[in-house]
């Protein structure tokens, strides 16, 4: 919302400056964006008057000034065909920097003759984009009256940001009411006398969507006389950014923005029948004033007549009925619109106008009528003509229900500790109206311009507002002698310590979308494979549905790197999937991907299966979880390569982890063109660890005496897995196995189709004694006991 100082005094009485206002506004929560004050740019320009005019001695087309000035008689060199004796023009004396060409005035001869100043065009003050000489002003102008009340540039220009529960500050009038209301003037409130009607009306009005449009007035003006507006308002108009049409059109856009009443203006001769406010018809189109044509649907309320839609209701009108130098009669309307159907209209088609955007936020429903008149005067008074009665049709809203009022809610609320005298002031001063009921009791009379007060907790609002918020108690907050409690849950925390192995293995985290497109949810099993748990509303068509697996984006993102060059990466995401709409159906997970080749002086390596393998074990061994009692199969679903991948789990049916490659049939449809390495950990399938007593260590138990390992090279079926051999032999004598390690895997020449030998390392730690040959040899038969349990035979 912008609007000038000067055009602020117009309702406001006060001898104010601008940082004054400013302060002002920022202390009554008015919150300043920018703001832009001419006359200071301008300070050290100042009028002069040329005395006397003399040929350069050196150069046929400078002339040798003698300037009367500020600062007395100057000689000053110019160049300017137009610079004679007796003109008033602009001075700059020496040291000021001169805007329009970027330089700074020195002491320099212009050929050999010393210039004391300059006197400048409108170019080099950039009033102007271009001029012909230097300025030439009003005879008789005092010397060294400022340049900027000279040219009419002295008015300065405030922007701020209007919060959307205050529509009442999109008129300068409302501004003027809070700042007087906060004691930087009193305001000035004129009354507006309705004009009476010298003929009827031979307009008729009607309303066929109140739920769109409640109230429609309007009345016929005849005789006007139309042309440019007259200086002060078109001046307010430019100040502000607009650009003056003709002087019936800049009086609604005046009465927008001081009283913040958007009205509208129709050229009567070109309406035909009546004037009705209806929703649109499906194929209706209208013309606007932006020169753009603009499809209407059902959903749009429009103002039409009998040859169909003159303008969307609230927010633009059409060219069809536009008011030009050539108008003599117009139809001038007044009415009140549904915000919210404003809103979703102007979303459909894109426009953004001044009355849209009051409109949107609620007007004042105590204007209408009274907007109606005030432009009325207006017209009257700058374009001639009469007016008719006013039509009403519809019902005006009745105003906001009274609130009962305890004064005492001020200091509950607050603290600040106000009197009752100055609680109904500040009331009073903002517009409401205050019935005493007895001591620090009040009914409060909310304004037709203030629906966003519907109880005593915003009127305490607005009074500590006005009061000041520098005058809250300052109170120390209690202190808690009480033990901590830990803030972050141990889900939470355990997510903390995965995201920190991974980053400390070399892997980078990434954030992505919790959406994915249906197509890309159905290859990793979304709705048992039939697109997922889809959106009604998608923020856009690719991503229509909650992701069933944090591997998608985690995919896709892989190959934008190597599109762009970057082959070698370990990315990773800790988020959501979302298996369906049901309060168990979100799962938290972390999952990666990664892909590449490390160049190595002994040999290049790439990742493989095993080790994201290892750097899984490794995450959830930082997690807390007992990676012994995981069991390792290679069963895996179907978007995993079938043989190079595999799932941890714990027991038969509990999934806690998969890993290895991706399927390239899953990798084809996504669009990835390299083999891709990825893990998938759910995290809620993981048990949490017990919390324990005291979060000391526990003693180191190391034993003294050196341990030994001794092989095994068992026959088993193809088809078994290691690990769960592996888990059998270390599970034979936990107290003294400490490791069993995988170091052979053997198919060929003296084995069966469906045979394989698998080498098995395994290390024993004494503890108490040195172990004899007997005790080695009987845990060597345990070992070969259990293994043989599984089918395994001793090679």
């Amino acid at each position: 919302m912008k609007f000038t100082l000067s055009w602020l005094k117009e309702h406001l009485a006060t001898d104010a400056s601008l940082p004054a206002v400013l302060e002002a506004m920022t202390m009554a929560g008015l919150e300043v964006e920018h703001w832009e004050d001419p006359a200071e740019k301008l300070k050290a320009f100042s009028v002069a008057k040329i005395v006397s005019t003399a040929q350069h001695p050196n150069a046929d087309r400078l002339q040798v000034c003698q300037v009367e000035t500020k600062d007395g008689m100057k000689e000053i060199v110019c160049g300017a065909p137009n610079a004679r004796a007796g003109l008033f023009t602009i001075y700059a004396p020496l040291g000021t920097f001169i805007p329009g060409s970027g330089i700074t005035l020195e002491p320099r001869a212009v050929r050999g003759v010393v210039s004391n100043g300059m006197l400048c065009s409108a170019a080099e003050l950039e009033t102007a984009e271009e001029s012909d000489g230097i300025l030439e002003l009003e005879a008789g102008l005092d010397i060294g009256l400022p340049a900027a009340a000279a040219l009419g540039l002295d008015d300065a220009v405030i922007d701020f940001e209007v919060t959307p529960n205050r529509p009442d500050w999109l008129g300068v009038a409302g501004i003027a009411r809070e700042l007087a209301a906060a004691g930087l003037g009193i305001l000035k409130e004129r009354a507006i006398v309705a004009v009476p009607g010298s003929l009827a009306c031979p307009v008729s009005i009607k309303i066929e969507a109140p739920e769109a449009c409640p109230a429609f007035a309007g009345r016929l003006i005849k005789g006007v006389k139309n042309g440019p507006s007259p200086k002060w308002l078109a001046d307010r108009l430019i100040a502000i950014g607009l650009r003056p049409i003709n002087a019936l059109v800049d009086i609604t856009n005046f009465i927008c923005f001081d009283r913040a009443r958007p009205l509208h203006i129709y050229d009567a001769a070109l309406l035909k029948g009546t004037i009705t406010a209806r929703m649109a018809q499906m194929g209706e189109s209208f013309v606007a004033l932006d020169s753009k044509t603009y499809a209407l649907n059902p959903s749009m309320c429009v103002i039409a007549d009998d040859n169909g839609p003159l303008g969307l209701g609230g927010i633009m009108g059409g060219q069809s009925t536009g008011c030009s130098e050539a108008t003599t009669e117009v139809f001038l309307e007044s009415a009140l619109f549904a915000p919210l159907m404003i809103a979703q209209t102007a979303r459909q088609t894109g426009i953004q106008s001044d009355a849209k955007y009051r409109f949107e936020r609620g007007v004042d429903t105590g204007f209408v009528q009274t907007g109606l008149e005030l432009a009325t005067r207006m017209i009257l008074d700058l374009c001639g003509g009469q007016a008719s009665d006013c039509l009403l049709v519809g019902q005006v809203p009745p105003p906001p229900a009274d609130v009962v009022f305890k004064t005492t809610e001020v200091a509950r609320l607050t603290g600040m500790d106000l009197s009752e005298s100055e609680i109904d002031t500040i009331l009073d001063q903002l517009g409401f109206g205050i019935t005493s009921t007895g001591p620090k009791s009040r009914v409060i009379k909310v304004p037709s311009w203030r629906r966003d007060v519907i109880g005593s907790a915003d009127l305490v609002e607005d009074i500590a507002r006005i009061a000041g918020f520098d005058r809250l108690p300052t109170t120390k907050l209690p202190d808690r002698c009480s033990p901590r409690v830990p803030h972050i849950a141990p889900s939470q925390n355990r997510v903390r310590l995965g995201r920190r192995s991974l980053a400390v293995r070399g892997w980078m985290e990434t954030v992505s979308w919790s959406f994915a497109s249906q197509a890309s949810c159905a290859l990793f099993g979304g709705a048992q494979g039939g697109g997922g748990l889809v959106l009604a509303n998608p923020i856009a068509s690719d991503l229509d549905c909650m992701r069933p697996s944090a591997l998608i984006h985690l995919l896709l993102a892989g190959q934008r790197n190597i599109d762009r060059g970057f082959g070698n990466f370990a990315l990773f995401e800790a988020g959501p999937i979302y298996k369906g709409d049901g309060p168990d159906d979100q799962e938290q997970v972390i999952a990666g991907i990664t892909r590449g080749l490390v160049r190595h002086w002994r040999e290049p390596s790439a990742p493989d299966v095993f080790s994201v393998k290892a750097d899984v074990l490794a995450m959830l061994e930082a997690m807390g979880v007992s990676v012994g009692g995981l069991q390792t199969v290679q069963s895996g679903r179907s978007w995993w390569h079938p043989g190079r991948s595999g799932t941890f789990k714990l027991g038969p049916k509990v999934i806690v982890a998969e890993f290895g490659e991706i399927h390239p049939s899953v990798l084809k449809a996504l669009g990835v063109d390299a083999p891709m390495l990825g893990f998938e950990v759910f995290l809620d399938a993981i048990p949490l660890t017990k919390a324990k007593a005291v979060k000391t260590k526990p003693l180191l138990d190391a034993s003294s005496l050196m341990p030994l390992s001794r092989d095994f090279a068992f026959v088993v079926k193809a088809d078994l897995p290691a690990g769960d051999l592996i888990r059998a032999v270390a599970h034979v004598d936990k107290a003294v196995i400490k490791d069993v390690t995988l170091f052979d895997r053997y198919h060929g020449y003296g084995f069966g189709e469906d045979e394989v030998s698998l080498g098995l390392q395994v290390r024993i730690q004494p503890h108490d004694k040195t172990l004899t040959d007997t005790e080695i040899e009987a845990i060597s038969d345990k070992i070969i006991a259990a293994a043989a349990k599984l089918g395994a035979r001793l090679r």
